[in-house]
């Protein structure tokens, strides 16, 4: 087994294109984002990468087989929704990355992957002159009949990383969850570090 990760972007991301979609698709059916998504519509949003000339993807291989992803432009590159909290806030979104999805099959994680995603996208941070990388998160209620059973959230992670929640900033996304006909708008709360040139204060696997 080789397991590689490598960041990628522009034109040399379109040969991953298919595998990527599918990678959502398979990753996003999961809680807490219950996506029900198709190839189609995911094959077109992944084209926001190639064609935003400062996003990255780094992307997890395991010999030639994608088995993870994790996506990242400058918040000036991304659309007005999700640009919109930070234009009313104390940040300059000129300053910010804004971190997309990191999706990673089940049996790949637990290996460092996530931090390899972290550090790879706030290197690129720091590449474009960018002092703030911020991310977005569902909400789910912990009632959620389709959370399951052990079930562990990613903030304690997240905040080892140096991220700081900040419900003041937050946007609804739509999509069709699992058995849904149509979309539904679907609460999401930002994460943000400032300093990235502080190393993460703890390493959770």
């Amino acid at each position: 087994m080789t397991l590689r990760v490598d960041a990628v972007g522009g034109a040399d991301l379109a040969p991953f294109i298919a595998d990527l979609a599918r990678l959502r698709i398979a990753v996003f059916r999961e809680f807490p984002y219950l996506y029900d998504g198709t190839a189609a519509y995911e094959e077109a949003y992944l084209r926001t990468y190639l064609d935003a000339p400062d996003a990255v993807v780094l992307l997890a291989r395991d010999g030639g087989r994608v088995v993870g992803a994790s996506s990242a432009l400058p918040l000036t590159q991304e659309t007005d929704e999700i640009r919109a909290p930070f234009q009313q806030s104390e940040f300059d979104e000129r300053e910010v990355l804004y971190l997309g999805e990191s999706v990673l099959l089940p049996e790949y994680r637990g290996r460092g992957l996530g931090h390899a995603f972290f550090d790879g996208r706030e290197a690129h941070a720091r590449t474009l002159g960018l002092t703030v990388t911020a991310f977005c998160a569902v909400q789910r209620p912990g009632d959620h009949p389709l959370r399951p059973q052990p079930y562990r959230p990613l903030n304690a992670f997240w905040a080892a990383r140096g991220y700081v929640e900040r419900p003041d900033l937050h946007v609804a996304l739509s999509w069709p969850d699992l058995e849904e006909a149509r979309e539904t708008p679907k609460p999401m709360r930002f994460w943000v570090r400032r300093d990235l040139t502080r190393p993460p204060v703890e390493r959770f696997a």
